[in-house]
């Protein structure tokens, strides 16, 4: 566990902050701004300082997020199960288990992540050392989401700390219970000179988004991604925008019905549907949808029973205004099944749609609640061309036994990620990068590639003094005979050769 010494307190911000928002001590209050401001000062201090680039400060990082998830596991679970009635399984699962393995995952591979990449190099070069050396690009922003507001803020960290940078984290403000048990423990084992969590809503996000920084990562819907992204631009910021999307699911008549069925069900409804990698339409063809349906149906009162609203393992829409935006969708087409809600308890029932036009709000928006759309369409073909109209998904599903069917579709189509026979389950694996691409979002994280994301790829060349006999080439007075000596030393062969792998 790690503690402070003379740096400031977070937990001090966040009282600051926290009276700020509630309206105490209007005549002290500092703007989120200038609060901001303070804490990248000290973070500033710390990475100048070369604090966080040694392997073994980064290592002592990472197995402090594991301690801290170890912990604080049932505090996890209880603080999730009051924003939004998750049951443990889900949240273990999907959310504490996946982080503790992005953070094993880094610590067993730190040590090879941070060595030189050595390149190729031609007759000019090859007495000299060439090689890519990964540095940390400084303090940054991660923004989380709110589907899984623990996962989606800790995982970008993770990848921040391997690569050596200090990090203010902006964790979700829809889930207030967890986010105040983040602001309670974060600081509790992480070096606090170096990682900071503030608090705050979309307005308090504009202010923070005003102050410079070295990188921002960021979560969420692609109306506020573009805001991150016009404010990054002011400062030439670069930034990773992780965004929601409309991902399809096509599901081909040889596939196994029942199996797809219990699949897509439990991506769709798990987390009440808050889910950005969950299928959020489906296509099939007309002769299959009404099995489909019906399969969809066995699936939802095999999880849940007959009413799932007194079932213990279905949630509920985390904030009112997602509550609201999904139960709109529900007049759209025909509800299927499901369709029943409770205002005051945030409940949506898993709901079924069909007879669905792509222009009704439900094709327009990403849902992220427990609402399915079925459209049929003819053809293969058809199915295709409707996907790439609607744009670049976060993820495609294919569910087919035929494996020209799933490779006709993976030529032909982009997303962030793709995935057969199966939903979101591609979002599991450690090794796969997970992000968008287009309007679903830029640049990817997970694994190795979030140590990339938060790495500069600085070119470094250790110029030797004994090669003066072939760079004195390059000087005027120039001559014919200089450059064809200088071009045949120059010029890569098509083949490795000695000097090449040098």
């Amino acid at each position: 566990m790690n503690h402070m010494d003379n740096s400031p307190s977070p937990a001090r911000w966040f009282r600051v902050l926290k009276r700020s928002m509630t309206g105490e001590s209007r005549s002290r209050k500092p703007s989120t701004f200038s609060l901001c401001e303070e804490i990248l000062k000290t973070l500033r201090e710390s990475f100048s300082s070369g604090r966080t680039r040694p392997y073994s400060f980064r290592i002592s990082q990472l197995e402090a997020i594991l301690e801290m998830l170890e912990k604080h596991e049932m505090e996890i679970v209880g603080a999730l199960e009051k924003d939004m009635s998750r049951p443990k399984f889900e949240t273990v699962f999907c959310e504490i288990t996946m982080i503790k393995n992005e953070a094993l995952y880094a610590i067993k591979n730190l040590e090879s992540w941070m060595q030189h990449e050595p390149v190729k190099k031609n007759m000019i070069s090859f007495l000299d050392n060439c090689f890519v050396r990964k540095e940390p690009v400084g303090v940054v922003l991660v923004i989380g989401g709110s589907s899984f507001p623990v996962q989606l803020s800790l995982i970008p960290v993770i990848g921040a700390v391997a690569a050596g940078n200090c990090v203010i984290l902006k964790p979700s403000e829809t889930s207030s219970h967890i986010m105040d048990l983040l602001h309670t423990i974060f600081p509790l084992y992480l070096d606090n000179s170096c990682y900071h969590l503030l608090s705050g809503g979309h307005i308090e996000l504009l202010e923070i988004l005003e102050n410079k920084f070295d990188y921002i990562f960021y979560t969420g819907c692609t109306m506020t991604g573009r805001q991150v992204m016009q404010a990054a631009a002011k400062h030439i910021t670069p930034v990773s925008l992780v965004l929601g999307g409309k991902n399809p699911c096509y599901v081909d008549k040889t596939c196994d019905l029942p199996q797809a069925a219990r699949r897509i069900a439990w991506a769709r409804f798990m987390n009440a549907g808050q889910n950005s990698m969950a299928p959020e339409y489906i296509l099939c063809h007309p002769e299959t949808r009404d099995n489909l349906i019906h399969a969809l149906g066995c699936c939802v009162q095999e999880f849940y029973g007959n009413n799932p609203k007194e079932s213990l393992h279905y949630g509920r829409i985390a904030s009112i205004e997602q509550y609201k935006k999904v139960k709109d969708f529900l007049c759209c087409g025909h509800v299927a099944f499901g369709g029943e809600t409770d205002d005051g308890e945030r409940y949506i029932a898993p709901t079924v749609l069909t007879n669905v036009k792509e222009s009704d709000p439900v094709m327009q928006q990403e849902i992220l609640g427990p609402v399915l759309p079925v459209l049929t369409i003819q053809t293969l073909e058809e199915a295709i061309d409707l996907i790439n109209k609607k744009g670049r998904p976060l993820a495609i599903y294919v569910y087919s036994d035929n494996p020209q069917v799933i490779c006709e579709i993976m030529e032909r189509t982009c997303s962030g990620s793709f995935c057969s026979n199966d939903s979101m389950i591609q979002s599991l694996y450690t090794g796969l990068p997970c992000g968008g691409i287009g309007n679903s979002g830029v640049g990817i994280y997970g694994g190795k590639y979030s140590f990339d994301t938060f790495s500069h790829s600085r070119a470094c060349l250790l110029r030797s003094n004994a090669v003066e006999c072939i760079t004195y080439l390059r000087y005027p007075p120039y001559a014919e005979k200089q450059l064809m000596l200088l071009k045949w030393a120059s010029t890569l062969s098509k083949k490795n050769t000695w000097c090449q792998i040098l």
